[in-house]
This record gives C-alpha cells, structure tokens and sequence, in this order.
C-alpha cells in the first residue's frame, strides 16, 4: 500500500504570480477549500512545497 497526501487549498491564489497559480492548477486546486489527494511522491512533494504558504497537507494512509 502506498502512503497518500490530502492537499487542500486554503488561502486564494489571487495576487499569485503564473508559475504559482501553474502549479495548483497542476495539483487539481482550482478552488478556496478544495481537497484532492495525491500520491506521495517526489514530484508532488515539490509542488505542494512551492505553494506551501497556500495549502494545508495532510498523511493519509490506505
């Protein structure tokens, strides 16, 4: 089984420069309060620590 992460958006991107606002979208983040979760993997980590300031993360395990 492989450990997941739930990443919810919690402040807007609104002021957010492109790459940021790039970087939810590829998430899946579109919207204030939205969950998605993801796998945990080193692609992902990165992105959610570029937009860290943004989002809350949580371990969710299957």
């Amino acid at each position: 089984m492989e450990n997941q992460l739930s990443v919810s958006l919690k402040k807007s991107m609104i002021g957010s420069n492109r790459k940021i606002r790039a970087v939810l979208t590829g998430l899946g983040l579109t919207k204030m309060n939205k969950t998605v979760v993801r796998k945990d993997t080193p692609e992902i980590r990165g992105m959610i620590n570029k937009v860290r300031h943004l989002v809350d993360v949580e371990e969710v395990s299957c």
